[in-house]
């Protein structure tokens, strides 16, 4: 297998790049090859600019039709091919991230609106009466998994069903369906830690056991069962769900999930 991780913390010696260090050594022993995109130390560029697309930026600038036409004729910048190679290199990609403000830090959320291009991540495929594009189970970045290691400050039962928070399902659904199935990436239950903020280093051991024994089963884990676009489960070109396909009671987030 081979596995890309992409980790967003600022700190060294933070949670999350323990867990980022421990997935590497994991994968590595376990015979699997290993990049990573380590954003910070990279000092990535977190916005989108008309330098991105060099002599395709217009004026004024279109970020979905620049962004195509230099990914097309391939002149976006260096750094950004370089993610999207090893993108296409590798059979699963972790997300290693804090949960700040409900989402992923900013610099990451820069990573997938640089990297996640027209004509690579999106705007791909047939557009007619059948089919809206390859998308939601289909695309450039079908084939591979992709798992969200996530640390959240606060208690589990803040992002339980009743939680002030809201569900912890809920709030990564726009990165679980919204990004990475998006563009055809099969998505894994994610690992989430919660309470890190008060985490301590005698409970280090039994976080780093649960975070091994999910990456040593990364292979045989079913994914989340998003129902794809252009097989049936909605109305073309609406993209609404057909009546009689949603399970009793659910609403909202939960009716784009099968069973």
């Amino acid at each position: 297998m081979k596995t890309l991780i992409v980790y967003a913390h600022p700190e060294p010696k933070s949670l999350n790049s323990s867990l980022k260090d421990l997935a590497v050594s994991t994968l590595e022993n376990a015979g699997h090859e290993v990049r990573v995109s380590d954003l910070y130390a990279m000092s990535w560029k977190a916005v989108v600019d008309a330098a991105d697309y060099g002599p395709h930026a217009s004026t004024p600038l279109k970020v979905a039709l620049d962004s195509g036409r230099a990914f097309d004729a391939g002149t976006l910048t260096p750094d950004v091919l370089a993610e999207q190679e090893k993108l296409l290199w590798a059979d699963t990609i972790i997300f290693q991230f804090p949960l700040w403000w409900y989402t992923m830090p900013a610099i990451l959320k820069g990573w997938v609106d640089r990297v996640f291009t027209y004509h690579f991540a999106y705007g791909v495929g047939e557009h007619s009466d059948t089919r809206y594009g390859e998308r939601f189970g289909e695309g450039t970045l079908a084939g591979r998994k992709a798992l969200l290691s996530v640390t959240a400050g606060g208690p589990e039962s803040h992002y339980a069903a009743r939680g002030i928070n809201g569900p912890i399902d809920d709030l990564l659904f726009p990165i679980h369906h919204g990004i990475l199935y998006y563009p055809g990436i099969e998505v894994l239950p994610p690992f989430v830690l919660y309470g890190t903020d008060r985490m301590t280093s005698v409970e280090y051991p039994d976080v780093a056991k649960a975070w091994e024994q999910r990456l040593l089963t990364l292979e045989s884990t079913e994914p989340i069962a998003f129902r794809r676009q252009n097989f049936g489960d909605y109305e073309i070109p609406s993209l609404h769900l057909k009546e009689g396909l949603e399970p009793a009671g659910r609403t909202g987030f939960g009716l784009h999930v099968r069973g």
